[in-house]
């Protein structure tokens, strides 16, 4: 008996620890993300007044790339992925100077129309302030650990207005196949503390209530099951892509600044052939396509070399909200192909984009209920499963640790980061070949006459 109640009262403690811990948090990360994303609204509107804003882009990209190297070059590229590297090798330790650094730089890549997402530097602040806070408070490597991942999901959280989809993401997104339970209630509080403090402080969140516009019959389900596996191989075309310009970029022996020169010449070149559509957010184009405005069929792939070019050649910013345009946009290509609704299959496109670039199979099927409601739920689901599996070994964010094989007849070491597995190593042009081979058929045989 006295061992049970011994049992009850340490988790007691410890359930009222973190209670506290992740309240702190919440907070904290909620008006750190406030405080981002009003900077970054503030400026957008500022520099979309002026019809050629984006020919300042190479000297963002220079500002943006010297700012990192010598302040914090732990805050370049994507945030996230530089989090995860935390947790998994430094115990969760962030240098203070990232939190400024990537707020400041990440404003001025998309200000200026680098192709990047908000979330990213969200989750590396929220991840910052939260090792900051373990400092302060002295905790050991496990906390400080837990703390940060606490950081990652408030910082999600307040970013999208979806503090279930963002405190499992944060979960969800260090290991493939694997949820870390012991997190998930400082996680939940976090996450639903910081969307509150954000929200109250006047910061907008995007939510499209979708109804549905898909009756089942038999052949619906099969269309689902094609339209994850051609979400998939988006996924898989996105990383791969980013891979080959991260290669490319890291051929190129120059001063990074000058790097951030080369890249933002090339978005100007690229946006002058094409539009500015794909330059900055781009929530526009998203809000579009979920309701059902057709576009054209190559936009997700131009927005990929967008994003590919931002992150590689000196912007910095997020991920994931390029991963949404493709997703979307991707959706209603698929959907003319599929004979389905245009604006219910950019949704599920939108979230199965997200459920197979990054492994987070939950996290984006529980977003999809968040922001498109609940009609939607057993179709997005279902595409982002077939999405995550088709995706493979790999990730938007080579840090992830592999915790499954995906399939029994794939060989890969189990407890490794996914950069270092042999699947992302190996043929990595003949796959990319293969797989832009593919869609393009498939694009062709259906729009071009």
């Amino acid at each position: 008996m006295r061992k049970k109640l011994a049992e009850t009262t340490v988790l007691l403690i410890s359930t009222l620890k973190w209670s506290v811990l992740a309240t702190i948090v919440g907070m904290t990360v909620g008006l750190s993300t406030a405080i981002f994303l009003k900077t970054l609204n503030w400026s957008i509107s500022h520099t979309g007044q002026y019809s050629y804003y984006y020919l300042l882009l190479p000297a963002a990209f220079f500002v943006s790339a010297i700012t990192i190297k010598y302040l914090a070059p732990d805050a370049e590229g994507h945030g996230t992925e530089k989090v995860i590297e935390a947790v998994h090798k430094y115990s969760g330790k962030i240098k203070i100077m990232v939190i400024p650094v990537k707020l400041v730089t990440s404003v001025i890549t998309l200000a200026f129309g680098g192709s990047a997402g908000k979330e990213g530097p969200c989750a590396q602040i929220g991840g910052g302030v939260s090792s900051v806070l373990a400092d302060i408070l002295r905790l050991d490597d496990n906390d400080r650990k837990k703390l940060v991942i606490c950081g990652i999901s408030a910082g999600f959280a307040a970013v999208f207005g979806t503090p279930v989809a963002g405190a499992i993401f944060g979960v969800e997104v260090l290991f493939i196949g694997g949820l870390l339970y012991d997190i998930l209630l400082p996680s939940f509080i976090a996450g639903i503390i910081s969307y509150h403090v954000s929200a109250g402080l006047g910061v907008t969140h995007f939510h499209h209530s979708t109804k549905l516009a898909l009756v089942y019959n038999d052949s619906l389900l099969i269309k689902m099951i094609i339209a994850g596996i051609l979400f998939g191989l988006v996924s898989f075309l996105l990383i791969e892509t980013m891979n080959l310009f991260h290669n490319l970029s890291s051929k190129i022996q120059i001063w990074k600044p000058f790097k951030g020169l080369i890249g933002g010449s090339l978005l100007i070149v690229l946006t002058l052939l094409f539009s500015t559509q794909y330059l900055g957010l781009g929530l526009d184009t998203i809000q579009a396509t979920l309701t059902g405005t057709d576009i054209i069929w190559y936009a997700f792939l131009l927005k990929i070399i967008f994003t590919a070019i931002t992150l590689n050649f000196g912007g910095s910013g997020g991920v994931i909200t390029p991963i949404f345009f493709i997703g979307a946009t991707s959706g209603v290509v698929f959907a003319n192909f599929l004979g389905l609704d245009k604006g219910t299959l950019a949704a599920i496109g939108l979230v199965s984009l997200l459920a197979g670039a990054t492994n987070t199979p939950i996290a984006s099927s529980i977003m999809a209920i968040e922001l498109f409601g609940a009609d939607i739920a057993p179709y997005a689901a279902l595409a982002c499963i077939i999405s995550f599996l088709m995706t493979g070994h790999r990730s938007i964010y080579p840090s992830q640790v592999l915790g499954i094989r995906k399939s029994s007849s794939i060989q890969v070491e189990i407890g490794k980061e996914i950069g270092e597995t042999d699947t992302m190593t190996q043929h990595r042009k003949k796959s990319l070949i293969n797989m832009v081979t593919v869609i393009g058929r498939i694009v062709k045989e259906k729009f071009i006459k």
